[in-house]
């Protein structure tokens, strides 16, 4: 999949450049004579997106919207995130725990639970 592409299904769907993340939305807002559209119409013809003509909410622009197939086809092709060291493994489960307390207070509690 060229990456324009894969980087428009991430963007849609609200993920990081890794496929991962919360899938919080599902649209793509791009009008004739924008970088954006041809690739949109492209996924389109793929049938990876739908388009909706536009209206007063997208300013007449096209609303493109993620398909079930795309959604596979961009887990699918979004690259394999880094593995992380124990460190940024333990950091995020810090991040995660939202505790009120500092990393430093958090480690001597919890960080010798975290590989």
């Amino acid at each position: 999949m060229k990456p324009e592409l894969l980087h428009i299904l991430q963007h849609s769907l609200g993920v990081d450049k890794y496929g991962q993340g919360r899938q919080y939305r599902n649209h793509f807002v791009t009008g004739p004579g924008t970088i954006n559209w041809p690739y949109c119409q492209e996924l389109v013809a793929l049938g990876l997106m739908t388009r909706r003509g536009g209206n007063e909410l997208t300013g007449g622009d096209d609303c493109f919207y993620v398909t079930d197939a795309g959604k596979l086809a961009m887990a699918e092709a979004s690259p394999k995130p880094p593995k992380l060291t124990r460190g940024q493994r333990r950091y995020r489960a810090f991040l995660r725990a939202d505790c009120g307390m500092s990393f430093l207070e958090w480690l001597n509690c919890h960080g010798k639970e975290i590989a």
